[in-house]
């Protein structure tokens, strides 16, 4: 049988008629007055501001010991350089970004200057290590870190994926968890090829260049987005999850096949009117990619609006004979070091002469492949052999010029399917 609802709060007894607020229970058995209710706050110590300043105080102390761990741009940049060769002008660019990234995450809310988020954009040609130094940078850190192919990328309504996917992706490998998804790394790969056609705005609509361009405006500025949690396209039935894009970096990369045209006519520009003297500028073409600017992405096709949201401009120069013959061999996760594990598992002490490094590298420049195409020549090499020596009492395998040779001939090597 329920209990018949009185009119006296069933804390102190006082009744209405004494001039007591009462408020009802959901289940309307019983009362509280307002002054039980302030009784009762006071009694736990709290009132709605300490309980507020205290998270705050709790949040300022965890952001102010997570910035204490976090590695500073020297020691960023002496972590990269395990995995890295040379670049040493992007790997400083990107330590020092970084770091202030995550340091203006731990600023304080009740600070009064608003530090503003550095996105970066990366120029260099194929195979120089962009998406490698982004990727390292996560792996340091222990953020969540995703690469998305800006090709693939359409302006909502048309075929392809929506801009949406790509913090999808940055969901999935943060397991769902928004709060520690908003504190990752996106990588954009391929970001030029999204640029418009010429270098006055679209006449006709532009939905995979253009339209992607101003479609990701949003994002890297800072928005909560609606996500689909499973990607593909959004619908109206479909549960979408916020996420706050603000604290979220964004890395873009991207070759720029053809900006050193627009470097040299910038350059030279500045000496109309001069005689072809020594006051000339002469840059060779090879090393003009250190001379990037914003408005030769701008000429490139970029539109300004994006060029803005992307402050920290760096570059990467193309590898010379020197540094592929050290990524061979140096890194922690050296191409060599890789092959020599795989064959010592087997019980099997792999060796390289100098010789067939050297003509490894030779063909990697030949074939103008960069970093990348290191790792595709050496397979070819060594595919032969890692079918054959698992089954043989082989205890030790050299690889030769002779070989190498041998074996590219043989498999008729084609670099432009790489």
């Amino acid at each position: 049988m329920p209990r018949k609802k009185s009119n006296a709060c069933d804390f102190c007894g006082r009744t209405e008629a004494q001039g007591a607020m009462l408020v009802p229970s959901p289940s309307g058995t019983a009362n509280i007055c307002v002054d039980c209710v302030s009784a009762i706050s006071e009694f736990l110590g709290f009132t709605a501001d300490e309980a507020a300043a205290a998270g705050r105080k709790k949040s300022g102390e965890k952001k102010a010991s997570e910035l204490k761990k976090l590695p500073k741009p020297r020691e960023i940049k002496e972590f990269l350089d395990q995995y890295i060769i040379g670049q040493d002008s992007a790997k400083k660019y990107l330590s020092v970004a970084v770091y202030n990234h995550y340091k203006r995450l731990s600023q304080s809310a009740d600070d009064d200057v608003d530090i503003e988020k550095s996105n970066i954009i990366m120029v260099g040609p194929t195979g120089t290590g962009k998406t490698l130094i982004a990727r390292t940078i996560a792996k340091m850190l222990d953020v969540p870190f995703t690469i998305v192919d800006a090709t693939v990328l359409t302006q909502a309504g048309y075929v392809g994926e929506d801009i949406e996917s790509l913090l999808t992706r940055l969901l999935q490998v943060a397991d769902y968890d928004v709060e520690k998804a908003e504190r990752g790394i996106v990588f954009i790969d391929e970001i030029d090829k999204i640029a418009r056609k010429g270098d006055n705005p679209s006449i006709t609509r532009d939905v995979s260049g253009e339209g992607v361009q101003q479609g990701l405006l949003k994002l890297l500025e800072g928005s909560i987005v609606n996500v689909p949690p499973q990607g593909g396209r959004k619908h109206p039935e479909q549960r979408m999850i916020p996420v706050d894009t603000k604290n979220i970096l964004f890395i873009c990369g991207g070759a720029f096949d053809g900006i050193e045209q627009a470097i040299a006519h910038r350059l030279n520009s500045t000496f109309v009117g001069f005689s072809t003297d020594s006051r000339t500028r002469r840059v060779e073409r090879e090393r003009l990619i250190s001379h990037v600017a914003p408005q030769d992405l701008k000429t490139f096709g970029l539109i300004p609006e994006i060029i803005g949201r992307l402050p920290v401009l760096t570059h990467l120069q193309p590898l010379d004979r020197e540094a592929l013959r050290c990524i061979l061999t140096e890194p922690k996760n050296a191409i060599v070091r890789q092959y020599v594990k795989l064959f010592e598992m087997d019980g099997v002490k792999l060796t390289f002469e100098d010789d067939a490094l050297d003509y490894i590298v030779d063909k990697a420049i030949e074939f103008k492949l960069g970093a990348r195409g290191l790792r595709s020549i050496v397979e070819t090499i060594m595919m032969e052999a890692m079918f054959d020596i698992p089954g043989k009492k082989a205890r030790e395998f050299t690889v030769s010029r002779e070989y190498a040779a041998g074996r590219l001939e043989e498999e008729h090597f084609d670099a432009s399917a790489i």
